[in-house]
């Protein structure tokens, strides 16, 4: 479903900007401040004061079109060009320190980014620009340990002809370290790989080598499994023993897991939430007894086995609500007493097991605050949001960010996105049309190759990584290993379906790992050893 970009762009350009205030040294006096941080002066237009510049000065200047003040900072050339706008810090306490800033880009740049370099020991730190048009700021977020008293800020661009970057509200604050890369969870959806598998599926890693999927995934930085829970699924997989048998591998390879219930015995989403058949002529009350059992079963049953969950979803894409018509959207009392069964469930089952609720359409605010202010209202007991964000369907990665930052800010509980994707081409693998298509390209803006998925995966993390107090614990990749095989189709209950996900997927037609998997091992926190044991 497509999110209007009228729906709350005043509030959410409003709760998005975010501007940190220097904070003290430990030796009592004020650290040195970012000068001129929002480009607001420019003796010479091509160097903003307080700011040298190399390589091609005259592809850097200051203009009108800041994002709080006047002006803002931009790179841009009618020929190809490289820049660097960048300014050093000196007298700085040991510490770590975090560096924020509002920026737009073009995408595309051979190589666009903010970093940091001389600040002591260690690589130069860089956080790379998203693709996200003119009509919307996002803020970046890098931190760094300084040990040298000093550090120096970098703004760089390396572009082709016509091709921008914009930057504003440059901050450098001490920090407790929280904020930015690497996030806490980079997660894939597997809940289709057992179907795949036994319909023959073959997964290799970048270098060609035959392979479990899963330990592909987790070498190369995948730290969370999230799993989907049907609860009598016409073709046995994602039911309750297809879920624990996907946990103890996944628990095997290092990975936390969510479990992600349905509460359906097929897909639900914002556009369906059809309740399982032996569901179906219950009464209220059995119902809301039939959530809290089929929640509990699942999730004691996983503790039982050693891989308790470290999060559990109650409801898929529940903008809408859950098991109409009882828990509609427009009955609240019935939803929130559904919700509250399942998230009672969760904590008597496994207490030490996060709660999670979970609407699609990462970007819409309104729609989002209406939702969880009615959750609040009712008391439903959750510990985290979770959003779908799929930049073709819900719209810029601006609105997604202004979303995060408001609704942690106004509810108090951490966020992630749960569901992103995005295609590596536009080929077809079997006779199911893919969902992602040309259109679809064309909206969201990046190429539909390697290297646009890519850049799209990369992108979305910066965006959350820079939630502020490391709010934004990270992302799940939704079905990265759902590459086309006969017989493992989408429909439960029609083995004749076919696959529209194949070339979303991080594994390319021959099952060969794609490099966008390589984005996890960069930029998110890696698990050590194996996980497992009870809590």
């Amino acid at each position: 479903m497509r999110i209007r970009r009228s729906l709350s762009a005043a509030v959410a350009l409003t709760t998005a900007i975010v501007i940190l205030s220097p904070a003290a040294s430990s030796a009592g006096r004020p650290a040195p401040q970012v000068v001129n941080a929002g480009f607001e002066t420019a003796t010479d237009p091509a160097t903003p004061d307080g700011w040298t510049e190399t390589g091609d000065r005259d592809a850097s200047y200051v203009e009108a079109g800041g994002r709080a003040g006047q002006r803002r900072l931009t790179h841009w050339s009618a020929a190809a060009y490289r820049v660097r706008t960048q300014q050093q810090l000196t007298g700085l306490a040991h510490g770590t320190y975090t560096l924020r800033a509002a920026v737009r880009s073009s995408g595309g740049q051979r190589s666009a980014y903010l970093g940091l370099s001389d600040c002591g020991r260690g690589p130069v730190h860089r956080v790379d620009l998203p693709r996200t048009g003119d009509e919307w700021w996002v803020e970046l977020v890098l931190r760094v340990r300084v040990t040298a008293g000093r550090c120096t800020i970098s703004l760089v661009s390396e572009a082709d002809a016509g091709q921008w970057a914009n930057f504003d509200d440059v901050s450098f604050v001490r920090s407790h370290g929280l904020d930015g890369l690497p996030v806490a969870i980079g997660g894939a959806d597997v809940s289709h790989l057992t179907k795949n598998e036994a319909h023959g599926a073959v997964y290799r890693d970048a270098r060609g080598r035959r392979g479990d999927a899963l330990r592909i995934l987790a070498d190369n930085g995948v730290n969370h499994a999230r799993l989907k829970v049907w609860v009598d699924p016409a073709d046995g997989f994602s039911d309750k023993s297809d879920v624990l048998v996907k946990a103890r591998r996944a628990t095997a390879q290092g990975m936390k897991l969510l479990i992600d219930f349905h509460y359906s015995d097929t897909w639900a989403d914002p556009g369906k939430q059809y309740k399982p058949a032996a569901w179906a002529d219950l009464s209220f009350d059995d119902l809301r007894q039939a959530v809290y059992d089929h929640t509990y079963d699942v999730v004691s049953a996983l503790r039982r086995q050693g891989t308790p969950p470290e999060m559990v979803q109650i409801g898929n894409e529940i903008n809408g609500g859950m098991l109409w018509p009882d828990g509609r959207w427009d009955d609240w009392a019935g939803l929130a007493a559904l919700l509250s069964a399942g998230s009672t469930a969760v904590t008597d089952a496994s207490p030490r097991s996060k709660v999670a609720l979970h609407l699609a359409e990462g970007g819409n605010n309104g729609g989002h605050r209406w939702w969880f202010d009615n959750a609040v209202s009712y008391g439903v007991p959750f510990d985290v949001i979770a959003v779908s964000h799929y930049t073709y369907w819900h719209g810029p990665l601006g609105y997604l960010q202004a979303n995060l930052f408001d609704l942690t800010a106004r509810y108090g509980r951490p966020i992630m996105v749960v569901e992103t994707a995005y295609g590596f081409t536009l080929d077809e693998n079997d006779h199911e049309a893919n969902i992602f298509d040309a259109d679809l390209q064309a909206e969201a803006g990046y190429p539909a190759t390697p290297q646009g998925q890519v850049e799209a995966l990369r992108d979305i993390i910066n965006v959350i990584a820079a939630v502020p107090n490391g709010q934004g614990l990270g992302v799940f990749y939704w079905e990265p290993t759902w590459i086309a095989v006969d017989g493992a189709g989408w429909d439960p209950a029609d083995p004749a379906s076919g696959d529209g996900w194949e070339n979303q997927a991080v594994f390319d037609y021959s099952g060969t790992a794609l490099p966008a998997l390589r984005v996890f091992d960069e930029m998110v926190a890696q698990h050590k050893g194996h996980a497992g044991g009870t809590r």
